[in-house]
């Protein structure tokens, strides 16, 4: 790290949480001035790196090895590859998602994080340097304690409110990544809330704090470890520091926005709030939230019209009947209802281009 008087935006922040890599270019991690704590990755981005001229070879060969077994398993098999390929580049865990075509069956969702378990075992890469990431629908969910039973650990994605919060926590997950922007503001700007202070302004924050402190109070009430926050789905630098301001304890940073982080020069007096550092442990002795965005904790930009200013209750079993009350609560929430569905079509896609230049490649090897 630099000297303070040319210290990044990008250095900045890793004193405030973990910064993680929304990519899965080994090049791209062994560029930062300093190792990314873990690898997020999803239909997509497995897609987009399966792809590049320098993984034909690797692609072609897992594709003659499995194609006895379908196009899913060399899917499998690919993807674990991909990991292996950056996990040296990082300090922590590489992640893969199961396929949002499971999103609804929670015995699908288990036998494909099982799958993955297996790949990665091939490669030597041990339970405690991978995570699954499951979405955080009722019957997924469910499939959290299953996995955790086999020391497999679970990320909760395509996060939008505090109830799948909850879930993720009712279902031992490590983590969760509520994602900050829905995932169409990305192609279409105009859906983006591009504000100048978004820790108190940006339309998601108040479900952000929300979770924060929700998951600080089961840690203290019941000393039960709570999953770690890793946000997700940034568009601006400014939304990354925003979270470290908020005290997430990971974020999960596109390419593209890392480095605009790594261009710009941090000086504290022109931020409109700072977070402090990251502490030993995500729960024990967490801080407050700071005091200029203590109002979010009762306000809801999002929150539907007819909204009476009642948060989630943690007393409600949300993986009861196959997680029953929380698609009650998904449904009731038609911004949740919304992205999540529109998330899972995105990683639909992905997965459909890939399973295209599988079968495609089956034909010939």
């Amino acid at each position: 790290m630099g000297s303070v008087d040319t210290i990044t935006w990008l250095e900045k922040l890793e004193e405030q949480l973990n910064v993680d890599v929304d990519s899965m270019d080994p090049t791209f991690a062994k560029s930062l001035p300093f190792k990314p704590h873990n690898q997020t990755s999803n239909q997509l981005l497995v897609n987009e790196q399966m792809s590049i001229p320098e993984n034909k070879e690797m692609f072609l060969q897992a594709v003659k090895e499995y194609k006895e077994q379908g196009w899913e398993a060399v899917l499998d098999r690919i993807s674990v590859l991909l990991c292996a390929q950056n996990i040296g580049n990082i300090q922590g865990r590489v992640l893969l998602q199961t396929s949002p075509f499971h999103a609804y069956d929670t015995e699908k969702v288990v036998a494909h994080a099982r799958s993955y378990a297996r790949e990665f075992e091939k490669v030597g890469i041990s339970k405690d340097r991978f995570c699954i990431k499951i979405p955080c629908t009722g019957p997924a969910m469910n499939a959290g304690p299953i996995l955790l039973k086999d020391g497999i650990r679970t990320l909760g994605t395509s996060l939008f409110g505090l109830p799948q919060a909850i879930a993720a926590s009712q279902a031992g997950c490590l983590y969760i990544s509520p994602y900050y922007n829905e995932v169409r503001a990305h192609a279409d700007l105009n859906l983006w809330p591009n504000v100048e202070d978004p820790a108190t302004q940006h339309t998601m924050s108040a479900r952000m704090v929300q979770i924060l402190e929700t998951y600080k109070r089961l840690y203290n009430e019941t000393g039960k470890e709570q999953p770690m926050v890793k946000s997700a789905s940034f568009i601006s630098p400014k939304e990354a520091m925003a979270a470290g301001e908020m005290g997430c304890h990971h974020a999960t940073i596109s390419a593209d926005v890392i480095k605009q982080l790594a261009k710009l020069p941090y000086d504290g007096s022109k931020q409109p709030g700072e977070g402090v550092a990251k502490p030993m442990h995500p729960y024990l002795k967490a801080g407050p939230t700071p005091t200029r965005l203590a109002k979010l904790s009762k306000t809801d930009p999002l929150a539907a019209a007819d909204w009476d200013g009642k948060l989630a209750s943690t007393d409600i079993d949300y993986l009861a009947n196959n997680g029953a009350e929380l698609q009650k609560a998904i449904e009731a929430d038609p911004i949740t209802k919304t992205r999540l569905y529109e998330a899972l079509e995105l990683f639909k896609g992905g997965e459909l281009r890939s399973k295209a230049a599988i079968e495609e490649a089956m034909k010939t090897v």
